[in-house]
């Protein structure tokens, strides 16, 4: 699956690989909703509903990750509701000791992540996960997200890496479609990124439900 001699540097998105989609599955779906709801005074359910169709319209563009944008739009303080709610923010399992073996074992790691700005520091923050990262990069500051081809190419005038010799991991099929385009040779799909979520069905790409996956022979081919 992984042949870590011919790897010199992972890149890895952070909702759903590193960090358990339940936070953002229930703040999206559920506690938005609620607070939405209140603030129009309409039942919940219609509120899930009027959401649903306004995510749908946006999704895998750099709306839908935008807190500013649902701030303007639903008319709430989007990132203060991440707040309320942070301590549903979680680490997957095996997640720590695959960064350390990495780290130690001389490789590049690089953050790539969809997350606006403010979602990415509440989640470093909560998570002090930042300090294993050699490089940080939020598509929001490249002005596309990584579904699009066009994001590669734009961080790849930032980073320079070697597309044959670098792992991709992330849960978003759209994305990694994206960094097949632009010509990734490794890629992984991680197939639990919601851990009280089904075990997804991928059969486009390798995939993993966790990183002790991959973790055997890492320590044995340092660089």
């Amino acid at each position: 699956m992984v042949i870590w001699n011919e790897i010199d540097a992972v890149f890895l998105d952070m909702d759903g690989t590193l960090l358990d989609l339940h936070f953002d599955n229930f703040f999206w779906q559920t506690y938005v909703p609620q607070c939405y709801a209140r603030d129009k005074k309409i039942s919940d359910e219609s509120a899930r509903a009027e959401l649903a169709s306004r995510y749908k319209d946006v999704e895998g563009t750099l709306e839908w990750y935008c807190l500013d944008h649902w701030s303007r739009e639903l008319g709430l303080d989007i990132a203060l509701l991440k707040e309320e709610v942070d301590h549903l923010i979680a680490v997957h399992p095996h997640v720590l000791d695959f960064l350390k073996a990495l780290s130690t074992s001389g490789r590049r790691i690089v953050l790539v992540t969809n997350a606006h700005q403010k979602t990415l520091a509440l989640k470093l923050g909560r998570t002090q996960l930042g300090g294993y990262f050699d490089a940080v990069y939020c598509s929001h500051d490249f002005g596309l997200p990584k579904e699009n081809p066009l994001f590669w190419d734009r961080l790849h005038q930032l980073e320079s890496f070697n597309r044959e010799r670098t792992l991709f991991v992330d849960d978003s099929l759209a994305v990694l479609q994206s960094a097949r385009e632009f010509g990734f040779r490794w890629l992984l799909a991680v197939t639990r990124p919601d851990s009280r979520g089904p075990i997804k069905n991928v059969t486009d790409f390798p995939v993993i439900q966790n990183f002790s996956e991959i973790m055997p022979g890492l320590a044995a081919h340092k660089l």
